[in-house]
């Protein structure tokens, strides 16, 4: 599972952004474009996974071709084309209905909440220099506890202790689970009346997550390839200054083997580590301040125009139900969903963005994005799964 789900989000993007752009006319309403195009963005998925297989093999990242030899290299490149196949598959079962959700959503969320629940219950033993640690936080407490005389001792390291998950970054991360679920509930209810029906009267609610994870998801897609070319072409071309300009790596401490970005535009859009590092390198922290709300804001304004979901689609769903707003003429419904949607697109992808960065600065476990499509996935599942409740109670009586 090397390459995770990024030829899915990545073949979906593209997919959407020509669509969106009109390079490619599909009508979502017509069956027939519709099957026409999901099965194009599978395709492109499948070649994006052959192209990434190839790629990570050939750039060295599990060794020199030539030593690995060019049947191990094949049967790697196999492997991680069948894990690819099969991620594939699973989100089109998801999206045949055999379950709640989108295969994407729920491979983020499963793969974010595994990685919460392990570093806080691992029984992984490290050796630290100061003896034999738990990885996991909470069973890290215990053992302190329990092994150490100095119990005020044993707690502040339970708390603080470097280079391992502690229980500070335990408390962060529920408290940017309770952030997040707050700020889901902030909307504004628009008034919307029946033209045919007098009295029927609803609300058309505009969340401030107006456009919901989407702003993360394309700039987690477009952070995680960026990274992919700078590490393969580093591995190729470590000397060449435009593959160095684009991203220096280097194994560092506490980064578990892998590779971190030290130099380049793959360090500067990388989050800070610590609050140290922030005020050893403040004009990185202001860089990666800046790209984050800035992209999350322009993902987010650019999403709307391209899913469908702009103050003109809107406007014309509500023609097409006969719905009007109420108080106004049918003709300034475009005007009155102009003053709300675009504004809450762009400033709900800057709180997504400014989400992401303060669980990053907290130490939440896992990374800031992550952390927020989780939260965001697991509330979607939670809505979902209410109003299929209601739905149903609703058929019954």
């Amino acid at each position: 599972m090397e390459l995770g789900i990024s030829p899915i989000i990545t073949s979906g993007m593209v997919m959407q952004m020509l669509a969106g752009a009109r390079l490619i006319e599909v009508d979502h309403n017509v069956k027939e474009d519709r099957a026409l195009f999901q099965g194009a963005q599978k395709l492109f998925g499948i070649l994006i996974t052959i192209g990434e297989a190839i790629a990570y093999v050939l750039s060295g990242m599990y060794g020199d071709v030539g030593s690995i030899g060019a049947g191990n290299a094949i049967l790697i490149i196999t492997q991680l084309f069948c894990a690819g196949l099969i991620v594939l598959t699973l989100d089109e079962m998801l999206a045949k209905g055999y379950g709640l959700g989108s295969g994407i959503s729920l491979f983020i969320a499963t793969g974010i909440c595994e990685t919460i629940v392990w570093k806080s219950f691992s029984p992984t033993t490290i050796n630290t220099g100061r003896g034999t640690e738990f990885e996991g936080a909470i069973i890290a407490l215990f053992h302190l506890l329990i092994t150490r005389n100095n119990k005020v001792q044993a707690l502040t390291e339970a708390f603080y202790r470097q280079n391992l998950p502690n229980l500070t970054n335990l408390l962060a991360t529920i408290l940017i689970f309770v952030v997040v679920i707050y700020f889901q509930g902030w909307r504004v209810n628009l008034p919307v009346k029946y033209q045919k029906y007098r009295g029927q009267e609803g609300n058309y609610p505009i969340k401030l997550f107006y456009t919901s994870n989407m702003p993360i998801i394309l700039l987690s897609s477009l952070v995680s390839n960026l990274y992919f070319i700078s590490q393969l072409l580093y591995n190729r071309a470590p000397t060449n200054i435009l593959v160095r300009l684009l991203g220096m790596w280097q194994e560092t401490e506490g980064s578990g083997g892998q590779k971190i970005p030290v130099g380049g535009v793959a360090y500067y859009i990388s989050p800070p580590r610590s609050l140290a590092e922030i005020i050893y390198d403040p004009f990185h922290a202001t860089f990666y301040f800046v790209f984050i709300l800035t992209s999350c804001a322009l993902f987010s304004k650019t999403w709307i125009e391209v899913s469908g979901s702009s103050a003109r689609d809107v406007a014309k769903q509500l023609r097409d139900q006969q719905m009007v707003m109420k108080g106004h003429r049918d003709s300034a419904l475009i005007n009155v969903l102009n003053r709300y949607i675009p504004t809450a697109a762009a400033f709900g992808g800057m709180c997504i963005g400014a989400l992401s960065i303060l669980a990053d600065l907290s130490g939440a476990i896992g990374s800031g994005t992550g952390i927020l499509l989780a939260v965001t996935i697991i509330f979607g599942f939670y809505e979902s799964f209410v109003k299929e409740q209601r739905e149903g109670a609703g058929a019954q009586f």
